[in-house]
């Protein structure tokens, strides 16, 4: 089922890259024992929203958001991040766009163990080889809860403290497009929600386009669309639904 929305047509405005995919396909290996994790997915995300994407294991959504962020090439099929397409980029023209234009928040956190909380939230700028503005970085961490904590270390943090320094590194970026993979998954119910927020905010007061893989009917509930994939198609889309409908769509395809 294409799920080629209006979102797709709009043009490009400032503050975030409209993203279109078309028939995308992701397959590991060869022959029978191929998995075929996208089968043809055809999507767009449109500057200034914000995509929650949910399914059962195994529906391919994380590797449509590993493949969108230009993290993984598709097998087939086009990705256009406003007119520029991503899988015909050479990797390092990628890695270049990624840091210009992309905020991640990984489920596995993706922190450096020797560097400070702080250094860790300002890591992006520096390797793009921008000045680092200190103050930005203990304003984002205020937001996230750990202005206190910014000499610490990760390894001294619990789980759901690194994911908000995760949290924090991606809004330092002032990224154009965010891709977050569970970010709320570690953290408790009150501290997640304050991360949804932050992301809500993010695309309503900044135009940034924001796609969120997440199990969470109630995480979901923050988007403005959730997509479902099942068996790596997309099989349904939700307009502004609330926890209770996301779960009874996710149900359904769970009978």
């Amino acid at each position: 089922m294409s799920l080629s929305t209006e979102a797709q047509a709009r043009p490009l405005v400032e503050g975030g890259p409209g993203i279109r995919v078309e028939n995308l396909h992701r397959s590991y290996g060869r022959g029978r024992a191929a998995v075929h994790a996208l089968r043809g997915v055809d999507i767009g995300f449109a500057p200034g929203t914000f995509t929650a994407v949910m399914g059962p294991s195994g529906s391919g959504k994380s590797t449509l958001l590993q493949c969108v962020a230009g993290m993984d090439r598709p097998t087939a099929g086009t990705i256009h991040w406003g007119t520029t397409d991503i899988t015909a980029l050479p990797e390092r023209r990628l890695a270049q766009l990624r840091r210009a234009d992309a905020g991640f928040i990984f489920q596995s956190y993706n922190l450096m163990p020797a560097m400070t909380v702080e250094q860790n939230v300002a890591l992006t700028a520096r390797l793009a080889g921008e000045r680092v503005v200190w103050s930005e970085v203990a304003d984002c961490l205020e937001r996230v809860g750990l202005a206190d904590r910014r000499k610490e270390r990760p390894g001294r943090l619990s789980g759901g403290q690194q994911q908000r320094v995760a949290v924090a590194r991606a809004l330092y970026a002032r990224p154009r497009v965010l891709f977050a993979d569970e970010p709320t998954g570690a953290l408790d119910r009150a501290t997640g929600r304050e991360v949804l927020w932050l992301l809500r905010e993010g695309v309503e007061n900044e135009g940034r386009t924001c796609v969120m893989v997440t199990h969470d009917p109630i995480a979901a509930s923050f988007a403005d669309r959730v997509v479902v994939l099942a068996d790596g198609v997309l099989v349904d889309e939700l307009m502004r639904p609330s926890a209770a409908q996301i779960s009874e769509k996710l149900s359904e395809l769970a009978c």
